[in-house]
């Protein structure tokens, strides 16, 4: 078990995946927090709930509390550098489905709904999936016991 969680908190990388990292994690989080608590005008479990529903994401509010958390707590782990491998395919998933069914039929720009947002949060998710916390993180020091 301690090989395990050594295996997923090791880090590659330096100061550069912190300086991604952070900045991610709290545009993530402020997502999340638009589906899960209505806050910064989003529309909360509910209204996010039928959006997805009528994507054909079906049960509705289970998928708007699944993407929500997955935006909020995912972006708190990356923002503290806690079991950032894990968050990050979580992430990336979320972003891969977000591309697939909300934005690929609107093209890449953001101006028409497009996907070059969720695809960039995608890339940068993929990249710390590989790269780790980066120095200065809780994995970091997790991975060094």
């Amino acid at each position: 078990m301690a090989s395990f969680i050594q295996n997923i908190t090791s880090t590659t990388s330096g100061i550069a995946s912190t300086i991604l990292r952070i900045p991610v994690g709290l545009i993530l989080m402020a997502h999340g927090a638009q589906k899960l608590f209505a806050m910064f005008g989003g529309y909360g479990l509910e209204g996010t709930g039928q959006f997805m529903a009528s994507l054909g994401l079906e049960p509705g509010y289970l998928m708007a509390l699944l993407a929500g958390s997955a935006e909020f707590f995912g972006g708190l782990a990356l923002v503290i550098g806690l079991l950032v491998r894990p968050a990050s395919v979580v992430i990336a998933f979320t972003m891969l489905i977000a591309i697939v069914t909300v934005h690929i039929s609107n093209g890449l720009f953001m101006a028409n709904n497009g996907y070059e947002y969720a695809l960039t949060l995608l890339i940068v998710a993929v990249s710390l999936v590989f790269s780790g916390a980066g120095s200065y993180s809780v994995d970091k020091v997790i991975s060094a016991k």
